[in-house]
């Protein structure tokens, strides 16, 4: 690959698992259930599937790095566009960068903003911190300058790495308003692919340093910073579907023993795996397939726009994955791409979709391209590090999102004020508790309170999920409380509706949203937003809204249906490809 594609690429931007070896660290205030495990319906699937509970192995992600180092070090450890780095580099480059970061005044406890794409620099830097114990802090690419100063300011980041072609945002932060910020690294889309710095303008008041000068001189050995299992090791920044994004603390714990549970019904190939991921690093999903990776010894595909889905199946091509992960609207995307088809998947162990309800007709045509019993779920949030139930494809249940991995207790109740457990069938709050679940809010102690709660002596995270479980154990989602629609006293869940819709063939995506109706008090407005497909958008409009509301009135209850379609260009999608449904509100209210 040439230097002027590469760089195209990225300026589109602007026994490892819990087995007696690992040490193990002293028990502590573990959120593990403290009910009878036999209660619970999912442990007659544990047992049929021989699923058990992994071991705590509380080694940082660093100490698993330096580790596949010594035993495999010529193994490739990160694959992107024009480079592929083995686990030694991976180690080196980490170190370096833990020299410069302690030379820069950073020490234990500290945070570190990581403000770039999905690129080399971002997995080095994690592994840096965590050698370091110190506490980074996922910045995305997208925010404006006003969210990125609010990011930095409540986390009290004292190091900020951002990539270079997003100079002008970085130059705009006001020095004076960002007083524990030391330093700012800039890192070049292709630092580490031609070994060339990418020059850029530094900050007015901030020392500015380039990532390749800045590590140069170091040393590619650095000792390991003791850590204790409930240090903060990620501050991940959620926004929900409204308010001011909170900065959800997750330990040390919380992320690298989430890995082993959700992979606890799966056969794992040690030091052999090829993880392709769409998940952006920023987000707790593309967080979780890195610690994958240093867990297991496997290599990472480092996708710098995964929406390049001629490009994402390139590299899938040259280096066929054994796990595969992304959400559902970008699994639409991979499977209207040709190339996608022709991939050699019979490597292939798992294929995992997250951050939104899969419908099942994209399930279907995922299964034809990856073979069957391959397609499996895990739901959670950014809060439950981020999986609290997993979904192994050797028992599947079509529309359901799983049961609770390995360690976790999941419980429905009443939506009213979260006290009353609900038998099977019946819909409510989904909540969850166990090793996974954050240490709580930063700087946010009475959301820490509404979120954490303490039940039966256990602390349990409200989800604001709806859902069911059934006599089984499986979880069905039915929607965000936020996306509960309510019509005339009943209760419409926008993902039963979408999920209809995929059945008529000219539309390509649809979001159903809630608007206040200003004649009856407590009661919505259904309002159903369509992006037509390419060969439908000359279609008359008038004529488009009248067989979708045919549709919907012979296939759905009369209250379900919507009272107004909005045909429009393009469903607007978040930075990891969920529906931005907080978009489509503000366009109602505006």
């Amino acid at each position: 690959m040439t230097e002027t594609r590469t760089r195209g690429v990225f300026s589109r931007l602007a026994g490892l698992f819990g087995g007696s070896d690992g040490p193990k660290a002293p028990e502590g205030p573990l959120r593990t259930s403290k009910s009878d495990p036999d209660e619970r319906p999912w442990m007659a699937i544990y047992r049929e599937l021989g699923i058990t509970v992994p071991e705590f192995d509380d080694r940082t992600m660093a100490e698993h790095v330096a580790e596949h180092a010594a035993i495999r070090g010529q193994s490739p450890a990160l694959q992107t566009p024009g480079r592929i780095l083995t686990y030694a580099e991976y180690d080196k480059l980490a170190s370096k960068l833990a020299n410069a970061l302690t030379r820069l005044g950073v020490v234990k406890g500290d945070v570190v903003g990581l403000h770039m794409p999905n690129i080399l620099q971002y997995p080095i830097a994690l592994v840096a911190l965590s050698r370091l114990g110190a506490t980074g802090t996922g910045v995305s690419p997208l925010l404006t300058p006003p969210e990125l100063i609010g990011q930095l300011q409540d986390c009290k980041a004292r190091i900020l790495i951002s990539f270079a072609p997003l100079a002008a945002l970085f130059k705009a932060l006001p020095g004076d308003q960002l007083e524990s910020l030391r330093a700012i690294i800039t890192v070049g889309p292709t630092d580490l692919i031609t070994g060339e710095g990418m020059p850029c303008e530094p900050h007015p008041t901030i020392p500015t340093h380039e990532f390749l000068s800045l590590i140069e001189n170091e040393i590619d050995v650095c000792d390991q910073v003791p850590t204790d299992f409930n240090d903060t090791f990620m501050i991940q920044y959620t926004g929900g579907t409204t308010g001011k994004p909170k900065g959800a603390e997750l330990t040390v714990r919380n992320l690298m023993h989430n890995v082993a549970q959700y992979c606890a019904a799966e056969t794992l190939l040690i030091g052999e795996e090829v993880i392709a991921s769409g998940f952006p690093y920023f987000h707790a999903g593309g967080l979780t397939q890195l610690v994958f990776a240093a867990r297991t010894g496997g290599c990472t595909t480092v996708l710098p726009d995964p929406r390049d889905t001629n490009q994402f199946c390139a590299l899938m091509t040259e280096l066929p994955p054994t796990r595969l992960a992304s959400v559902p609207a970008l699994w639409d995307m991979l499977l209207q791409t040709e190339a996608f088809q022709a991939i050699d998947f019979s490597n292939l162990q798992q294929a995992t979709t997250g951050a939104a309800p899969m419908p099942a007709a994209t399930a279907e045509a995922i299964t034809k391209v990856i073979g069957p019993q391959k397609l499996t779920d895990v739901f959670g949030m950014t809060e439950t590090s981020p999986c609290y139930t997993f979904h192994p494809a050797r028992r599947r249940k079509p529309g359901s999102v799983g049961f609770a991995v390995p360690g976790a207790d999941v419980r429905i109740v009443d939506l009213e004020d979260g006290t009353k457990t609900l038998p099977p069938g019946e819909e409510g709050e989904i909540i969850c508790s166990g090793p996974q679940v954050m240490k709580g809010y930063r700087n946010l102690p009475e959301e820490t309170a509404h979120a954490l709660r303490q039940i039966d002596g256990q602390t349990w995270m409200f989800s604001g999920d709806v859902g069911y479980m059934d006599e089984e154990g499986y979880i069905f989602l039915c929607d965000r409380a936020k996306d509960m629609l309510i019509v005339g006293g009943y209760k419409v869940f926008s993902v039963e509706v979408e999920d209809k819709l995929k059945a008529l063939p000219f539309i390509a995506a649809s979001a159903l949203v809630g608007q206040p109706d200003p004649n009856r008090a407590g009661n919505d407005i259904v309002n159903l937003f369509v992006e037509l497909m390419p060969e439908a958008k000359d279609r008359n409009a008038d004529e488009v809204r009248q067989e979708i509301l045919d549709f919907c009135t012979a296939n759905l209850a009369p209250y379900k249906v919507p009272k107004k379609v909005h045909i429009i260009d393009a469903i607007p999608l978040t930075p990891i490809g969920k529906t931005d449904k907080k978009k489509l509100r503000a366009e109602l209210e505006g």
